[in-house]
C-alpha cells in the first residue's frame, strides 16, 4: 500500500468515517523539511464541522490515532505530521526496485492503446538545425514514457516537404542552380538558394508569383517540377538519417506533408458536402466565429491548399490507420492557434474524436537571445553542435580519466546526452538559449552531472565485488541522507505519470538531478564500503539509486555509461 493511503486510512479510522480515505488523500501534504515529518494532514478543513481550532483537532488526532504503522505521528500546530517507518519503507521501495530492474515504474494504463505522435518535422532542403532538437527529443522522451504506461506509441516525421517554399526553392534551381554543385555539397548549396531566392520574393512579388506557380505544378503532378522536388527530398534525407543515428532517434513512419497531397481531394469534398465551406473572396473557408477563432483557410483563390488543408487530410489518415487513443503533436508554440484551428474544422465536420489530438507545444531555442531563421541564413547546424559536444566531453574525461578504455563511445554518450538532457530539462513550455559550456559541464544541473553520479555509483559496486542479496536482507536506514535517497527512489513511478500526465519530460529530468544530488550528498557522508553490519544496506540502496538513475536517464533518450 502506497504511504499516502496508509496515513489516509489511519485517519480516517480516527475521524470515526467523518472524511473518507479518498477525501484525506486529496488533501495530505509534504512538510517543508523532513525533520517535521514526511507526510501531513492540515486540520484546517475539520474546524468548521468539529466547531473547534484547527491546533486542538490535531492534538487531538496525534494523541487518537494507531501509530503502529509508523515510526511516530505528532502534532505541530494545526497539523498533524506523519513520521514513516524508515526501515520497513527502505525494504519494500528497495526490493521492488532491485526485483523489477529497469520495470520499476511500469504500468498498464495505456493498454496498448495506440498514440501517433508527430515529432521532428525539418523541411527537406535545409539545415537540420538546433531549432529542430526540441521536437525531436521531447517526442522521443514522450514516447518511451508512454510506452513504460503500457501506451503504443507510433512515432511519425511528419517532414515538410510540401508547400509553396519548394516552388521557391524550385524557382531558385531553375535562375542560378547547378546540379554538380548541389549534389557535392547538397545542403549547403539550397540552403543558398533559398536565403537569395527569399530575399528576391520580397523585393520583387513577379518572383513570389513565380514560386506559386510551380507548387501549382507540383500539386497538378508535373513531371519536371516532381523531378526536381523528389531530387532535394533524397538528398536531404540522406543528410536527416545520419543526424538522427547521432541522436539515437528512430521513427516508425516517415510521412511527410506530400504523402496526404492526393488525400486532401477528400477532405475538401467531406467539409463542402457538410455545408461547412464558405467562398470568401474566391478562396474557400470554414466559418470558426463560434470558437472564437479567425476563419480557416482551406483553399487559396489559385485552388493551392495550405498547411491545415494537409493537417486536416493526415488526422483523418491517422485515425483511420491507426485508432488512436491520443494523438500528439510536438510542435512549437507558435502554431498553437493553427491547432486550435485544425481540431475545430474536425469537430465542426462531426470528428469527435478531435478531442483526443494534442498539441504539445514547447518554447524556442535562441542563441544570444537572437532567434534562429532558415530564411534569413541564421542557421547553427545540429550536427556541428553535437561534433562539438562530444570533443569537450573527450576533453573533460582526458582530465578526469585518461586511462578510460572506451573512452570515444563515452564521450559520444556524454556529449550527445548533454545537449539532450539540457533541452529535456527545460519546462517544455519555456524557451531556453543553446550554451554548450554550461551544458556539457560536469558541475551543476546538467546531464554529464547525473551520468557521473550513475557511474560512480557502479565503480563502488565493483570496488564491493560483493553481489546485493535480496533473500533475508533486512535493511537498515540509520542516517538522514540515506532517507531522502528512499523518498525519492519511492517517489519515481509517481513522476513517471507526472510526466506522462503533463507531457513534460522535464519532470523526470529535475527528478534525476535530485536525486543525483541526494545520492553526492549520501556518499560524502558515509562510507558505503566501510566492513559493518550496515554493508549490505548500503550496497541495496545505491544499487537500487543507479538502477532509477539509469531508467530514468532511459526515458530521456539519454545513455548511463558504466565508467566515466
Amino acid at each position: 500500500m502506497d504511504e499516502k493511503q496508509l496515513v489516509s486510512q489511519a485517519l480516517s479510522a480516527a475521524l470515526d468515517g467523518a472524511l473518507g480515505v479518498d477525501q484525506i488523500a486529496a488533501i495530505i501534504e509534504k512538510p517543508k523539511s523532513s525533520d517535521l515529518g514526511d507526510l501531513a494532514f492540515p486540520a484546517f478543513q475539520l474546524a468548521k464541522t468539529l466547531r473547534k481550532a484547527p491546533q486542538a483537532i490535531a492534538a487531538e488526532l496525534a494523541e487518537k490515532i494507531d501509530a503502529s504503522g509508523f515510526e511516530k505521528v505528532v502534532a505541530v500546530g494545526p497539523y498533524v505530521n506523519f513520521f514513516l517507518d524508515k526501515n520497513a519503507t527502505a525494504s519494500g521501495v528497495i526490493h521492488e526496485i532491485l526485483t523489477a530492474g529497469e520495470h520499476y515504474g511500469d504500468e498498464n494504463i495505456g493498454a496498448g492503446g495506440n498514440v501517433p505522435i508527430d515529432m521532428s518535422a525539418p523541411n527537406i532542403a535545409k539545415p537540420f538545425s538546433i531549432g529542430h532538437l526540441r521536437s525531436t527529443v521531447i517526442g522521443d522522451s514522450i514516447a518511451k514514457i508512454y510506452e513504460k504506461l503500457g501506451y503504443q506509441p507510433i512515432k511519425i516525421n511528419h517532414l515538410g516537404d510540401w508547400g509553396k517554399q519548394f516552388g521557391l526553392l524550385i524557382t531558385a534551381y531553375k535562375k542560378y542552380g547547378d546540379e554538380a554543385t548541389i549534389t557535392a555539397n547538397p545542403i549547403d548549396e539550397l540552403l543558398k538558394l533559398y536565403v537569395q531566392i527569399n530575399a528576391e520574393a520580397k523585393e520583387d512579388p513577379a518572383v513570389d508569383e513565380e514560386g506559386r506557380e510551380w507548387f501549382l505544378k507540383m500539386e497538378q503532378g508535373d513531371e519536371e517540377a516532381l523531378r526536381i522536388w523528389k531530387w532535394f527530398s533524397d538528398v536531404s534525407l540522406i543528410e536527416f538519417n545520419r543526424i538522427y543515428g547521432k541522436l539515437g532517434v528512430t521513427f516508425d513512419h516517415f510521412m511527410g506533408e506530400s504523402f496526404y497531397s492526393d488525400k486532401m481531394d477528400a477532405i475538401v469534398e467531406d467539409l463542402e458536402n457538410k455545408n461547412l465551406l464558405h467562398e470568401s473572396k474566391g478562396a474557400l473557408i470554414v466559418d470558426l466565429e463560434k470558437y472564437n477563432l479567425n476563419p480557416a483557410l482551406i483553399k487559396k483563390t489559385d485552388g493551392a491548399t495550405l498547411y491545415i488543408t494537409r493537417d486536416l487530410a493526415t488526422a483523418v489518415y491517422r485515425k483511420n490507420t491507426f485508432n488512436f487513443v491520443k494523438s500528439l503533436y510536438v510542435v512549437g508554440g507558435e502554431q498553437t492557434n493553427h491547432f486550435k484551428q485544425l481540431k475545430a474544422v474536425l469537430k465542426e465536420a462531426g470528428y469527435d474524436w478531435s478531442d483526443d489530438m494534442v498539441h504539445v507545444p514547447f518554447g524556442m531555442v535562441t542563441q544570444g537571445g537572437k532567434k534562429f531563421s532558415t530564411r534569413k541564413g541564421h542557421v547553427v547546424k545540429l550536427e556541428m553542435a553535437l561534433d562539438e559536444a562530444v570533443e569537450r566531453a573527450e576533453k573533460q574525461i582526458d582530465e578526469k580519466n585518461p586511462n578510460l578504455a572506451n573512452k570515444e563511445e563515452v564521450a559520444k554518450q556524454v556529449g550527445v546526452g548533454a545537449v539532450k538532457f539540457y533541452d529535456l530539462k527545460t519546462d517544455r513550455n519555456n524557451g531556453y538559449d543553446f550554451d554548450l559550456d554550461e551544458m556539457v559541464s560536469f558541475e551543476g544541473e546538467t546531464g554529464p552531472y547525473v551520468q557521473y553520479a550513475h557511474a560512480r555509483i557502479q565503480s563502488i559496486l565493483r570496488k564491493a565485488n560483493r553481489p546485493v542479496n535480496l533473500d533475508n536482507l533486512e535493511l537498515k536506514i540509520s542516517d538522514a541522507e540515506a532517507w531522502e535517497i528512499v523518498k525519492y527512489l519511492k517517489d519515481f513511478p509517481m513522476i513517471v505519470k507526472r510526466a506522462a500526465d503533463n507531457y513534460e519530460p522535464s519532470v523526470i529530468a529535475k527528478y534525476a538531478i535530485s536525486l543525483a544530488q541526494a545520492f553526492n550528498k549520501y556518499y560524502a557522508h558515509v562510507r558505503v564500503l566501510e566492513d559493518n553490519a550496515e554493508l549490505d544496506s548500503r550496497l541495496a540502496l545505491i544499487s537500487a539509486t543507479a538502477t532509477v538513475l539509469k531508467e530514468a536517464l532511459r526515458l530521456l533518450g539519454v545513455a548511463a555509461p558504466e565508467n566515466m
